[in-house]
């Protein structure tokens, strides 16, 4: 773990989640048999835990699958606002699904939330539950974005959420307008779920880590899902996937109607006093404010830089970006840490959450990088599904719907976007050569009469990859924050040698020999 009299002045070179560096995680092992149980969950974030609490709880045998480590996803990279307000959606919601709609949207991630500090309480867990102001605000002189805020605060009044309008905010900088939403929370999530993986545990159920499942599922009265590669399976009565894109789509096509994003985040030591509040700007490029404890003191984690994976500038140039703002906002004594995380995004920007069709299996995604209350809101429905409850937002989050207004118009720019990475990333030209990677580079070079990604380690080790990406063929591109191979197509994410850290894929990418 980091100290405070080691904080570089600068960004550090490598990136780490402070969430992870700061709470001992167990290790579990990876799947070495045929197993069986009543629920396979598979996916280790915060809707998969939470789901394997609440069915635990229930008396259900449970069995959490992840394809890494516990935590190791979006939910570890978090920025931890507890919230419902997400960014300027109730007045989109209101135009695409109807008032009664955009009302069901806030009060379930309200209860949401309402769950998880009533759960923190319950269980007694020390997570640095904190309650906050969540304040969506407008850049003086952004126009335009102004506008669109006043509408999001009538569509507040005409549905009944209690926000409040400001002109001003207690930031040092100038805000043409702003939008407060009183009694919301941020929190250290990974102690936060770590107490309720505990009681998953002390009550039987079973965790296995670097278990990859692959898409085929049989159906002859239990689901039998298998592992990549078929080599193990697991019997189940259900089967949740909380992994980022489904790991079974049952002939949804949702990596056609989901995409990923990246965003980035750095924790900084300010030297100005920082008084507290969840900022985020609705003007862009986003930016993302709140406070976090740290070894004693107040750190600010300075979040934004969104942009489709595989699409972005230079990586390293968003966490440049965003020293620059905290820079002037703030100051900045030192930066401990960096990181980043990925978020589907649906086409209408509501998750899909529950059952697909008549078939056992249940899904949750698309949170579009509110996953702490979406989240938790997922596992919540997808328990009282399987227990037979029933939910009152079942309509709402369906996998199965398609809005006509922005479905329809979102899946045509995706979709044709796809194509035209798939086209680009197949014909650019690379002049690059292996000889020509210093260490610590990674980048598309020209080697033995082809493109392949190429990236040489601090000991000077060459690694070689096919960057056709396994899910379907487009070209990966380097991301030099991460060192990561990313797809720009439907979000894949590779390491430098070629494993898979994000799917819809699941095959690793092809190494090739490193002769130079």
């Amino acid at each position: 773990m980091s100290s405070p009299n080691q904080v570089p002045q600068g960004l550090p070179q490598f990136p780490e989640s402070l969430w992870r560096d700061t709470v001992d995680l167990p290790s579990f092992p990876k799947l070495a048999e045929d197993h069986v149980t009543d629920v396979a969950i598979v996916g280790g974030g915060i809707t998969g835990i939470t789901t394997a609490y609440l069915l635990a709880k229930e008396g259900y045998k449970v069995t959490l699958l992840e394809a890494g480590r516990l935590f190791d996803g979006t939910t570890g990279f978090t920025t931890a606002k507890i919230t419902a307000q997400h960014g300027m959606i109730y007045n989109e919601l209101v135009k695409n699904f109807g008032e009664e709609q955009a009302w069901a949207y806030f009060r379930s991630n309200n209860e949401a939330m309402d769950w998880i500090v009533a759960t923190a309480g319950e269980l007694d867990l020390s997570c640095g539950l904190v309650r906050e102001d969540a304040i969506l605000y407008a850049n003086a002189g952004d126009d335009k974005t102004l506008k669109q805020l006043e509408a999001e605060f009538e569509a507040y009044q005409k549905i009944g959420i209690p926000g409040e309008w400001q002109d001003n905010i207690s930031l040092p900088l100038m805000a043409g307008g702003a939008i407060k939403l009183s009694g919301q929370y941020r929190f250290h999530p990974l102690q936060y779920l770590k107490g309720l993986l505990d009681v998953v545990l002390e009550k039987g159920g079973v965790v296995f880590e670097h278990t990859t499942i692959g898409e085929k599922v049989d159906k002859d009265g239990l689901l039998t899902l298998h592992t990549e590669g078929e080599e193990y399976t697991i019997k189940c009565r259900h089967a949740v996937s909380a992994s980022h894109f489904p790991f079974y789509d049952g002939g949804g096509l949702y990596f056609t109607r989901l995409h990923a994003e990246r965003s980035y985040a750095l924790a900084i030591q300010p030297e100005a006093d920082y008084e507290g509040g969840m900022y985020l700007s609705a003007s862009t490029p986003t930016r993302s404010l709140r406070a976090v404890e740290w070894n004693g003191q107040k750190l600010v984690l300075v979040g934004g830089e969104g942009h489709k994976t595989g699409q972005g500038i230079c990586t390293f140039g968003h966490y440049e970006n965003l020293e620059v703002f905290a820079g002037e906002l703030l100051g900045i004594k030192g930066i401990p840490y960096r990181w980043s995380a990925q978020d589907l995004i649906t086409v209408d920007k509501v998750p899909y959450i529950g059952k697909l069709d008549d078939e056992e299996i249940y899904i949750a995604t698309g949170f579009a990088k509110w996953g702490m209350t979406n989240g938790t809101l997922a596992a919540r429905m997808i328990t009282d599904q399987i227990t037979g409850k029933g939910s009152p937002y079942t309509e709402l989050y369906d996998p199965s719907r398609f809005k006509a207004k922005p479905g329809i118009k979102n899946f045509i720019v995706q979709n044709s976007n796809v194509a035209k990475e798939l086209v680009t990333g197949k014909l650019e030209f690379v002049h690059k050569k292996t000889r020509d990677l210093q260490a610590d580079e990674g980048a598309v070079v020209f080697h033995d009469g082809k493109r392949v990604g190429a990236y040489r380690d601090t000991g000077g080790k060459l690694h070689l990859v096919d960057r056709t990406c396994t899910h379907m063929g487009c070209e990966c591109e380097w991301n030099d924050g991460e060192r990561s191979w990313d797809c720009p197509c439907h979000g894949s994410r590779f390491s430098y040698d070629g494993k898979v850290l994000e799917g819809p894929a699941t095959v690793p990418l092809t190494k090739i020999e490193a002769e130079e």
